[in-house]
């Protein structure tokens, strides 16, 4: 105040010819005493009389109160009744913005309307998600809890616990916290307090008894560090965040603070009071003067900072801001009442709507007493240093702007930041520790959302974020790596030629095809003999060249598949083993109506003359081609992607269209198989050097157990195993038929030819006759 006072008072253009004086008043606790001290200043000391002035000095220009808005609002309220020019120097307050209330009552300090925005943009840059609340128990108390409980909220922080301030001095000096054990013991690490300045230094004293060095505080405004004693020698407000209104330094004014001295201002008692405390003068205590013997040259600046702060404060820079402010008041009213005077006679001096008051100070900010044009207010953000204790510095680490552009709104030094006793490095205040990538948060019942668990993505999913709330499913053509991190591609697979089991089924293929080709060879080139006439041979060709192709069926199951391959796998397959066994029926057949026809006549002889065996394979084979036609016509066989038989691989597979069209041609094929099977058995003891009945019997047997076992086996199995089984079925049941049927006879003819000639044929026959007459029957199978 004496600063600002001083430099109008020197300055030419501002208040000619006027100098400004001021009083100051000391007021009491308590709203009684602070009117009282009110009507005593504005009747003359010694009277305190409402409505009268009691003495000749004139009345002051204006009114300067706080710093606690609970002051501002006792006074304001009288000086209200007389339209008294107030101006609050204290943080603003919007009650005392209410116009019907407080028409005469003007605040210098800014809006604190970005301060929550700010704070919560620390959070976040920290990535502090849990955190308490000191917050004042008042009216600012509750819309400021409202706002940072919206703001925080609305950024994913969670508040830990809420602890409300008495505003009454001096309450956390003589109560205890009401939930002490719990804030002590809290996993939140950073603490937001918010509150004014008798109750700001209440809590701090409260925290410092207590020594908790190992929380973070976030504050509103800075303390006075010389209130407090020094018998520990950590603080545990070392590494404490600030939030300070953003001032640019005001020149001349650390020079004035250095040559300040109690010769200079007699009438400053608190000069007097540290000449006597740190320069050792003789101090007379019944007028609070220093009285000499001080040291030569002493000077504020000669104090360590903990002691006093040569730096304009917050508050001090509001008050500088207001003399200027009332100021130039007066100067314009001045102006203005050189322009109204009456004749003879000046008009009365009036006061006007200092809301108007628009005016740059020395350091180049702008000062607006009018509250609806206010704008945004910028936030230093300061580091209180405390390490070693005493050095007390309240350093400069960052900005907040809230007119800046997104983002940009933060600006942090954060290698300049010293946090609390015993931390290196930047502390965490969460709840839960954050879920890598690979896992996704499940939130905890009755608790905060910022407290959850962590748990694995499921399979096939994946989060390559951290703290996502759900897991991404990967699409069909990927897959989740072990870490759930990634979706790789699935690997394109079929059962190609180069796989194991391809070579092995494509050797097997053409291995038993060759085989076989060799079987055919050596019954062309004994087609003569007896054993190779006595089967009806051409039976036999037909049979082996449909197995030679149902050894080569299984190449259509290997390679990459088409729409082509999928159409002739399951049609192929039908055909030829249709061909097949009603062959070998036709077979049956033959022998059945040879032996068990024994009494001669025109159905017998027309049967065999007509060569009826030989129709069952044409219109077997009739019957197989219309119902693979039905099937192609209503769901014809196409290719499958099978994303999910085995991990991390794409098999490609035919599909057999429809199901039931598969399952009714192994039911046909199964229906020929048993027909050919009981035939069989009827004739297995008929009489014969060369009857095949048996083997025809037991090869359908092996056929259908085949193809039994087959059904739960290729119901169980998926992808290239159920590909691999229906060729190894296939194989067998091909093989179970060559074997069978036609090795014994190559047995014969290659290793045996004495049994392969009409000399052994006749011998067995005479010595069978005995026991079976019709030996002509012998000779007939022969001729056909």
């Amino acid at each position: 105040m004496m600063f600002a006072i001083e430099e109008i008072n020197r300055n030419p253009y501002l208040l000619p010819n006027t100098s400004l004086g001021f009083e100051v008043h000391n007021v009491p606790n308590g709203q009684r005493a602070t009117l009282a001290t009110l009507f005593g200043s504005l009747s003359g000391n010694g009277y305190g009389i409402p409505n009268y002035r009691c003495v000749r000095e004139g009345m002051s220009a204006a009114v300067l109160t706080g710093p606690s808005w609970a002051i501002s609002e006792y006074i304001g309220t009288l000086l209200d009744l007389y339209k008294f020019p107030q101006l609050s120097f204290g943080p603003f307050d919007a009650t005392l913005s209410e116009q019907r209330r407080f028409s005469s009552l003007y605040q210098v300090a800014p809006k604190d309307t970005s301060l929550t925005l700010g704070i919560v943009s620390l959070m976040l840059h920290f990535h502090w998600n849990w955190v308490g609340l000191f917050i004042i128990d008042d009216h600012k108390g509750a819309q400021i809890l409202s706002d940072l409980r919206s703001e925080l909220e609305k950024n994913g922080v969670c508040i830990a616990f809420v602890e409300m301030i008495l505003a009454i001095r001096g309450s956390f000096l003589s109560t205890s916290w009401k939930n002490q054990v719990k804030i002590l013991e809290s996993s939140a690490n950073v603490i937001i307090i918010y509150g004014d300045t008798d109750s700001l230094l209440s809590l701090i004293s409260n925290i410092k008894q207590k020594l908790v060095t190992w929380k973070v505080w976030v504050l509103n405004s800075h303390w006075d560090h010389s209130t407090f004693d020094n018998y520990f020698l950590l603080d545990a407000l070392h590494g404490t965040l600030i939030f300070s209104h953003h001032k640019e330094e005001i020149i001349n004014f650390t020079d004035f603070v250095q040559t300040a001295n109690p010769y200079k201002y007699p009438e400053d008692i608190y000069l007097h009071v540290l000449w006597h405390s740190f320069f050792n003068c003789s101090f007379l205590r019944k007028d609070c003067k220093i009285v000499g013997n001080c040291l030569p040259n002493a000077s504020l600046g000669f104090l360590p900072g903990n002691i006093f702060d040569m730096a304009m404060s917050e508050e001090s820079y509001n008050v500088y801001n207001a003399i200027y402010s009332v100021a130039h008041s007066l100067h314009e009213m001045t102006l203005n009442q050189v322009h109204f005077k009456t004749r003879g006679k000046e008009k009365k001096m009036v006061f006007f709507p200092w809301q108007n008051t628009k005016l740059i100070n020395h350091a180049g900010d702008q000062v607006v007493l009018d509250n609806k044009r206010k704008s945004h207010a910028e936030y230093d953000i300061l580091n209180f240093w405390n390490f070693p204790k005493g050095l007390e510095i309240n350093a400069k680490v960052g900005t907040f702007s809230p007119n800046a552009p997104e983002g940009q709104k933060l600006s942090l030094s954060s290698h300049m930041i010293q946090w609390a006793t015993g931390l290196t490095e930047t502390p965490q205040s969460v709840c839960s520790e954050s879920c890598h990538p690979g896992f996704m948060k499940t939130h905890r019942e009755g608790e905060a959302v910022c407290c959850f668990d962590c748990k694995q993505c499921p399979e096939n999913e994946i989060s390559n974020e951290t703290d996502v709330d759900q897991c991404v499913k990967c699409p069909e053509t990927h897959y989740a790596n072990n870490e759930k991190n990634h979706c790789q591609h699935k690997t394109v697979t079929f059962l190609a030629y180069e796989d194991p089991f391809g070579k092995i089924f494509s050797i097997m293929s053409l291995g038993f095809s060759s085989l076989t080709a060799v079987v055919l060879g050596v019954f062309l080139k004994h087609r003569d003999t007896p054993i190779v006439k006595a089967n009806n041979r051409h039976l036999s060709y037909i049979l082996l060249i449909t197995l030679i192709l149902c050894f080569l069926c299984p190449l259509l199951y290997i390679g990459h598949p088409s729409t082509v391959t999928c159409i002739l796998q399951q049609n192929i397959f039908g055909l030829l083993f249709t061909v097949a066994l009603s062959t070998v029926m036709a077979k049956t057949f033959t022998v059945l109506i040879a032996f068990k026809i024994t009494t001669p006549g025109k159905m017998r002889r027309w049967l065999l003359i007509a060569k009826a065996p030989h129709f069952i394979i044409p219109i077997c084979t009739l019957l197989q081609v219309v119902l693979s036609g039905i099937c192609l016509a209503i769901s014809p066989p196409f290719i499958n992607k099978d994303a999910h038989s085995e991990h991390g691989h794409i098999i490609i597979i035919c599909n057999k269209g429809s199901a039931i069209a598969f399952y009714c041609i192994l039911g046909y094929l199964g229906t020929l198989a048993i027909g050919s099977y009981l035939m069989a058995f009827l004739s297995r003891n008929l009489p014969d050097t060369f009857n095949e009945a048996k083997f025809l019997a037991f090869s359908m047997l092996v056929f259908c157990s085949v193809w039994v076992s087959f059904l739960p086996v290729y119901h169980s199995t998926k992808g290239k195993v159920m590909v691999a089984m229906e060729i190894l079925s296939i194989l067998a049941s091909s093989t179970s038929i060559l074997g069978i049927i036609f090795v014994p006879k190559c047995y014969i003819i290659l290793l045996k030819p004495e049994r392969n000639s009409l000399h052994h044929i006749r011998c067995t026959t005479y010595a069978r006759r005995t026991n079976f007459k019709p030996s002509s029957h012998i000779s007939y199978i022969k001729e056909y």
